[in-house]
């Protein structure tokens, strides 16, 4: 059984998703309900299976549901209709306590824009997910000092996130959802907002962690070199429906449609088609972390 899972699931939002929804299951498209209804459909039956420890990665243009997708998995969207399945757990199913513990235990996310709190340091910052959980505060600094120093940030516990740069942020970002230890990771187009060389070191500085801990990751981007560097699987979506789901191989050589094509078309050849593929069996990778970028 896969560990997180996804059927039939339909998203739309407007003052009456359910009435429209029946429209949907008659045949209208995402153009034709926001014509005649006013809403907007944006994901239609989807369904995805990712296993245990897999970096599954959802890509598509912006508008694409990508977003929406991943936020229904700790339910911070509710989907119109469909089931989402977490280790066998129906998560619409939750009461509020069941959902609240739901999210302190098995699912961290890490967002765009840093979402740290600027008043507090960052190794609060780091240890809020453990502060909310009820650990002890010596026994949560602790712990996030450990992961602090394993984004390549120690010697900044004590500094605020304004006196960061953007790059040194989404590290303080990733380390706090690292540090509550949770099996998913959830992370929407974490690193889309830094510039090119940042975006590089941390999809790294990614790549090495997962190796080391491996997580469930699901990541939203709307970058094939990104989405094929980090991932084991990738979905494309395009209006609320996956047209395409399978390897990184899978999605360079095998495109199931013009829109893929358009995709795989539009970048040169990646460094390399998912975080194996280019590494002969049984071989690790022992670059360094790289160290943060000021700038």
């Amino acid at each position: 059984m896969a560990l997180i899972e996804l059927d039939g699931v339909t998203t739309i939002f407007g003052r009456r998703p359910r009435r429209a929804l029946d429209a949907v299951r008659g045949g209208a498209g995402k153009a034709a309900l926001l014509a005649e209804w006013g809403h907007t459909l944006a994901l239609d039956e989807v369904s995805l299976a990712i296993e245990a420890g897999q970096v599954f990665v959802l890509m598509g243009l912006s508008g694409s549901g990508k977003s929406t997708l991943v936020r229904h998995v700790n339910r911070l969207v509710e989907p119109t209709a469909g089931h989402v399945r977490v280790d066998g757990v129906d998560v619409l199913a939750l009461d509020r306590a069941g959902l609240g513990a739901f999210r302190r235990r098995m699912v961290a996310m890490v967002f765009q824009h840093f979402g740290l709190l600027p008043h507090r340091p960052v190794i609060e910052n780091v240890a809020y997910g453990l502060a909310i959980r009820g650990e002890r505060r010596a026994a949560r600094e602790a712990k996030a000092a450990e992961w602090i120093a394993r984004v390549g940030l120690a010697g900044y516990e004590r500094h605020y996130p304004a006196a960061l740069s953007g790059g040194m942020q989404q590290r303080v970002g990733l380390a706090r959802a690292l540090a509550v230890e949770t099996p998913i990771l959830l992370m929407d187009e974490p690193f889309s907002a830094l510039d090119p060389l940042t975006r590089a070191e941390l999809q790294d500085l990614l790549a090495d962690l997962q190796r080391d801990h491996g997580r469930t990751i699901v990541f939203v981007t709307h970058d094939l070199d990104e989405a094929t560097r980090l991932g084991d699987r990738i979905a494309i979506l395009r209006d609320g429906v996956v047209v395409q789901e399978g390897t990184p191989a899978d999605i360079l050589e095998r495109p199931a449609d013009d829109h893929v094509r358009a995709f795989v078309g539009a970048i040169h050849r990646p460094r390399r088609a998912g975080r194996d593929a280019a590494r002969p069996a049984g071989q690790s990778p022992s670059r360094p972390l790289a160290s943060p970028s000021a700038g």
